[in-house]
């Protein structure tokens, strides 16, 4: 039986290198494409193309007409680069995964669990708007041309080389050094944080499934935490407890315009997911990384690589703006 051809356009992100590397170890023949500047090493036996796919040339000259079972571009954020995918994959792919995102759905949520046929609309974050467009536009292709498109809404994902809180490293350097950090709202609202490793395994069970073309699937984690709770576990696993203080999404959002809509129009609100839809078509998904786990390795990953621990002086002053 032939292997799966899988394409991964990334392929070394917090997502991709997970999943890119479990399709791997199931014997599907995975390539990755992209600027080779990751941090995050690609996996044994995945072939590498380098090539940045915002230059149409450069990615013609290093795909050189191959075609793929399945393509999963997991850096299309804009109508405009889902429709150089279209006009470059159409007729040339079995497959054609699109990475969406949880936080399109609507804010505030009118009912919790989410589902997938949750409305999806966000004025508040632009980024949510975009993928929603993205969706829309693969919607259409699907419809009017049949393109086979799997659409995939992944919310918090996180892995030992990132910091699943707001502030990052820089949160927990403050902690260790006893300073106050900021958390939005009172600390209680609900959030799902999902480990890259869980995600991977219902990611990789829709490639090349026929189940999953012309879909729309949500992959998350029931691991659910309030915002004090996740603070708490990664405070502790740092060797400190953390200083809270509180204050609104919209002062910190004003305070720091260029994240404009990343609380408000997500991480501000309660989300728990219903993964029912997702188990169905891959029966092995079953999280079991939670988060007091994963906080221990991800603490002791930034202390053995000292490069990772960057504190960002314009979030340390925004923790510093806020307090005062």
């Amino acid at each position: 039986m032939t292997a799966t051809k899988v394409l991964f356009i990334g392929g070394t992100g917090i997502i991709s290198s997970a999943a890119s590397a479990l399709a791997a170890s199931r014997g599907m023949e995975v390539t990755l494409l992209n600027r080779g500047q990751s941090r995050r090493e690609p996996a044994p036996g995945v072939e590498v193309l380098t090539a940045d796919v915002s230059d149409a040339a450069a990615v013609d000259a290093a795909l050189a007409g191959r075609e793929f079972d399945v393509v999963a571009d997991m850096i299309a954020f804009t109508p405009e680069q889902v429709q150089r995918d279209i006009d470059r994959f159409e007729g040339r792919t079995g497959q054609y995964v699109f990475i969406s995102s949880a936080s399109a759905y609507q804010k505030p949520v009118a009912r919790l669990p989410i589902t997938e046929s949750t409305p999806l609309r966000n004025p508040h974050w632009q980024y949510s708007r975009d993928k929603i467009a993205c969706e829309d536009l693969l919607s259409a292709a699907y419809r009017e041309r049949g393109f086979p498109v799997t659409v995939l809404r992944p919310s918090h994902t996180y892995d030992r080389w990132t910091i699943p809180a707001f502030g990052g490293w820089t949160a927990i350097d403050r902690i260790r050094r006893g300073e106050e950090i900021i958390v939005h709202g009172d600390g209680t609202s609900l959030w799902t944080l999902t480990h890259s490793s869980d995600f991977a395994v219902g990611f990789a069970g829709l490639l090349g499934n026929p189940l999953a073309y012309g879909d729309t699937f949500q992959i998350t984690s029931d691991f659910v935490y309030t915002w004090n709770e996740i603070y708490s576990i990664l405070g502790r696993a740092a060797g400190a407890e953390p200083k809270i203080r509180y204050a609104t999404s919209a002062a910190i959002e004003a305070a720091a315009p260029e994240r404009a809509g990343q609380l408000t129009g997500d991480m501000a609100h309660s989300v728990i997911f219903d993964n029912t839809k997702i188990r169905r078509v891959v029966p092995d998904f079953n999280p079991v990384v939670p988060l007091h786990t994963a906080a221990r390795e991800i603490i002791d990953w930034h202390d053995a690589h000292p490069e990772l621990q960057r504190v960002d002086p314009a979030m340390d002053a925004l923790f510093d703006r806020l307090l005062a």
